[in-house]
């Protein structure tokens, strides 16, 4: 009797079932990281180059170097602009004269009620995160949130201080602000929770993100396979 070929047929199909997913592994994180960088660089473009004036278009110079029919898209320009305007200003800002104007703008900004909110705000955040004067989320953390039994990761921030300190002191001697991501890491929460009350994790903050990001999926290696 000739063998039935149901069977042969579900293993074929099983196979590229099994391949295409395999391809879609290895695919999918180039891909999107592709897209995501090259979204990032258009982003920027976008903001850089309405600024630069007609004549330095990136449009402008190849049409005069290649002639008025050239019309292939420069990329990435703005974002080149951009390190190297902000690099100057770095170094403009590290000189008497740049102080002296950045802190004539400072005072300037502070007479606007709802802007110097704004810029404090935004400068703080800034200046904890790229200049390091303190350090941030250095510490992946599990606190008890949002009710007693459920446990949330989250990422040990600076400690409280001034007013907000002096009304938690009742809380403890011992306080500290733990920010807790929300999936996909759009949002989030800011908890200030007795130090005590919090179970420090060794795994680090970027394992701890690709956690929450993927939502419980990828879980970060044990150190000795890491290895």
């Amino acid at each position: 009797m000739t063998e039935p070929t149901t069977p042969h047929r579900r293993g074929f199909l099983a196979g590229l079932r099994a391949s295409f997913l395999t391809g879609l592994v290895v695919v999918l994180p180039i891909g999107l990281t592709i897209y995501f960088v090259w979204s990032v660089i258009g982003w920027i473009d976008g903001w850089i180059l309405p600024l630069i004036p007609a004549y330095w278009q990136p449009d402008a110079v190849m049409g005069r170097w290649f002639g008025p029919d050239y019309e292939f898209p420069v990329r990435g320009v703005g974002v080149l602009v951009f390190l190297v305007v902000t690099i100057i200003i770095g170094w403009l800002a590290k000189g008497l004269i740049g102080r002296t104007v950045i802190r004539s703008g400072e005072d300037l900004v502070d007479r606007m009620p709802i802007v110097r909110s704004i810029y404090s705000a935004l400068k703080q955040v800034a200046e904890t995160f790229f200049n390091k004067k303190e350090k941030s989320f250095d510490k992946v953390v599990l606190v008890e949130f949002p009710r007693p039994g459920s446990w949330a990761l989250g990422f040990m921030s600076t400690r409280p201080k001034g007013e907000l300190a002096e009304r938690l002191a009742a809380m403890g001697p011992d306080i500290s602000a733990v920010f807790v991501g929300l999936t996909p890491f759009t949002s989030g929460m800011l908890l200030f929770v007795p130090t005590k009350d919090l179970i420090v994790m060794d795994m680090g903050v970027d394992d701890a993100a690709k956690l929450i990001v993927s939502g419980g999926l990828v879980y970060p290696l044990p150190k000795d396979l890491q290895a």
